[in-house]
């Protein structure tokens, strides 16, 4: 339903509430105790921190390989942007779209946003939560108590560990799915970002850096904020081309009766 083009203006509202309750819902449980009982026994976490090679394959690695996607992205645009005030330059174009993806400025813009607004958006937020990571508890071998969010924020403890920034790194490829050139992949795109963004979470959830309800929270904002942007970004070709199909609709409609005579 998300991901249909008829998708109404307040979809991503309704995520907004969907991820709200998932923050309380396991706030108020003990499913992230549970869940992170699982990767520690005996005072000690599955892996350690920055322990290698494991660092570079779930954290380094992908964190550069985005901020690259950014910079070929903000380059892509200055291309096309070049492009179109030197028009007349017919021979390079066609050599020039060999290196540029088949995206539109729109989209490519949408898609930069995207890039730095989510774990913008998310990196904010841990500021103003101040949630401790599960390493921190004395649940786990820490010094601070289990607290819920708002008891933390009140507390203003110098912890900065929900919502999860590292998987919204992933989760902001969301990006990709509302993109209109990518349509007929978008739900290929929706589970090959969903596995990127969750086994990034996973590898902090390993060591204590993260509960399970900081990586599902930042997953559903991040597809939130996705979600309202796109709206934002391509409304108006959404429009245009639900009027177009009416328009063919009624064109067809009112053609049948000529059909209906010629035929009698």
């Amino acid at each position: 339903m998300i991901l249909e083009d008829n998708s109404t203006d307040w979809v991503w509202l309704k995520l907004l509430c969907l991820t709200i309750i998932a923050a309380l819902t396991f706030e108020h449980s003990q499913f992230d105790i549970r869940i992170s009982e699982l990767f520690y026994s005996h005072g000690q976490w599955l892996i350690q921190k920055d322990v290698q090679p494991y660092a570079f394959i779930f954290y380094d690695g992908p964190k550069t390989l985005l901020i690259l996607l950014a910079l070929y992205l903000i380059t892509v645009l200055i291309l096309k942007y070049r492009q179109s005030l030197h028009s007349t330059f017919t021979t390079n174009s066609s050599k020039l779209r060999k290196l540029i993806i088949p995206l539109s400025t729109r989209e490519i813009s949408y898609l930069l946003t995207i890039l730095i607004v989510v774990p913008t958006s998310i990196a904010l937020l841990k500021g103003v939560t101040h949630v401790s990571c599960p390493n921190h508890l004395t649940l786990f071998g820490g010094s601070l108590p289990y607290l819920n969010v708002w008891q933390n924020i009140v507390a203003d403890t110098p912890a900065k560990c929900f919502p999860a920034a590292h998987a919204s790194a992933g989760f902001s490829l969301y990006g990709l799915v509302f993109l209109p050139t990518l349509k007929k992949y978008r739900y290929r795109i929706f589970e090959s970002v969903t596995v990127l963004g969750w086994t990034m979470g996973l590898y902090k959830m390993l060591f204590g850096d993260h509960f399970f309800s900081h990586t599902l929270v930042s997953m559903l904002l991040s597809l939130t904020i996705a979600c309202a942007l796109a709206t934002f970004f391509f409304k108006d070709s959404i429009m245009k081309k639900s009027k177009s199909a009416n328009s063919n609709k009624r064109h067809a409609d009112s053609s049948l009766p000529d059909i209906e005579t010629s035929n009698t």
